[in-house]
């Protein structure tokens, strides 16, 4: 029975943001009793105003800076297993409305109604990042509920994101079923190998999805530089679209040997590998005078907090700025951030700055972000992390 949950209340004149609708609420706005803070992480509680108002059911951890985070608007709602199969249901039924083949991001956190949990599909294995006490202690529901979905091959977690710290989670990789990770993701015609125990994130950036369909229309005829490629996402696709040399450039020599299994499987014989820092690489190249007709950049996130931000400015414009020295005559510079603790407005400044230095004009064609299956919620527009700029280089 919901009645049975605990029940945790808000401070006095401290529910302005959660009667507005935002999906969280900040421990300086909870009343922190005894019994509050003993409540186990990941407790599955009643919200109440101090004015009675009910706002719901909400996962807690008192030991969070985001004490609560919302799972329903219904006080009512039972949080069980069929609680979490109908949420994974819901979202299936969108997938299936934008995809035609089962490699997306299945779950996509607060936007999804299940805050703090990452699923990507790669058909019939999926990877489970939960980054809050709650969805740690939700995981074996949402495991049955995959389960019974999907019947898949095998789960996945990679509980390895720096953000689990926050919520008092250690850090770890493993299967939670089956008994091999060995995956693989399809796009743009391709079939790119992929590591799930020990690559990047949750395996693939689907989130750059289009943005590489669209980047790979510059290509033909052409040379191309994807730098920080990881398995050849960028470079792979513009080959395929008839790149005349590509050369991927990554710090990892794993995600390199998986990029370049993938070219060689699909007889993509003009595309090479370069291990290296990829900062150091692109200023090097520019100082002897390499030039490409399409350059991508598109880094691990420069700003990891708030703090970062100043150094993440500089950054962001250091990288432009040897990027764009790179771009021949007319060529094509796409250059993305995923740090969500800059705005899409103070990027397209840092890169700005960056063709500035470089002494290079451009044309912005397109400011973009992460695919539909990465949606945002309302308001969380932090939660709109990704944002990417294609110019071209008179």
């Amino acid at each position: 029975m919901t009645d049975a949950l605990p029940l945790i209340r808000l401070s006095p004149k401290q529910d302005r943001r959660v009667k507005s609708g935002h999906p969280w609420a900040f421990s300086n706005e909870i009343a922190m009793t005894a019994e509050t803070k003993a409540l186990p992480a990941g407790s599955v509680v009643r919200l109440e105003g101090d004015d009675g108002v009910k706002h719901g059911v909400w996962q807690f951890n008192p030991h969070s800076l985001i004490g609560a985070r919302r799972l329903s608007r219904d006080a009512g709602m039972v949080v069980g297993p069929a609680f979490w199969r109908a949420r994974l249901a819901e979202c299936l039924a969108i997938r299936e409305k934008l995809f035609d083949i089962p490699y997306y991001r299945l779950v996509h956190a607060e936007a999804d109604g299940m805050p703090g949990l990452v699923i990507d599909r790669y058909n019939d294995v999926f990877v489970l990042q939960a980054n809050t006490a709650g969805m740690e202690r939700a995981t074996p529901d949402l495991v049955a509920g995959l389960i019974d979905l999907f019947q898949p091959r095998a789960i996945v977690a990679r509980n390895d994101s720096p953000i689990r710290k926050l919520e008092g989670l250690e850090e770890s990789v493993g299967l939670l079923h089956g008994d091999s990770a060995r995956a693989e993701v399809r796009e743009g015609g391709l079939s790119f190998s992929i590591d799930l125990l020990d690559g990047q994130k949750t395996g693939w950036f689907f989130d750059q999805r289009a943005n590489r369909a669209l980047v790979a229309r510059f290509a033909k005829g052409g040379t191309m530089l994807d730098a920080f490629c990881h398995t050849g996402g960028f470079g792979l696709a513009g080959a395929v679209a008839g790149a005349t040399q590509v050369t991927l450039l990554d710090r990892s020599e794993k995600a390199l040997e998986l990029a370049m299994d993938t070219a060689k499987r699909h007889g993509l014989r003009q595309v090479s590998a370069q291990k290296a820092e990829a900062l150091e690489a692109l200023e090097t190249m520019a100082n002897v005078g390499r030039r490409f007709d399409v350059v991508v950049a598109d880094p691990p996130a420069f700003a990891k907090t708030r703090k970062d931000h100043p150094a993440a400015m500089r950054g962001y414009a250091k990288l432009a700025r040897h990027a764009a020295t790179l771009v021949a005559p007319g060529g094509i510079l796409f250059i993305a951030s995923c740090s969500h603790h800059v705005g899409v407005g103070d990027f397209t400044d840092a890169v700005a700055e960056g063709l500035v230095r470089a002494r290079r004009d451009g044309r912005l064609l397109a400011t973009v972000g992460a695919g539909p299956d990465h949606p945002v919620h309302p308001l969380l527009p932090e939660s709109a992390y990704l944002k990417g700029l294609l110019l071209q280089l008179p």
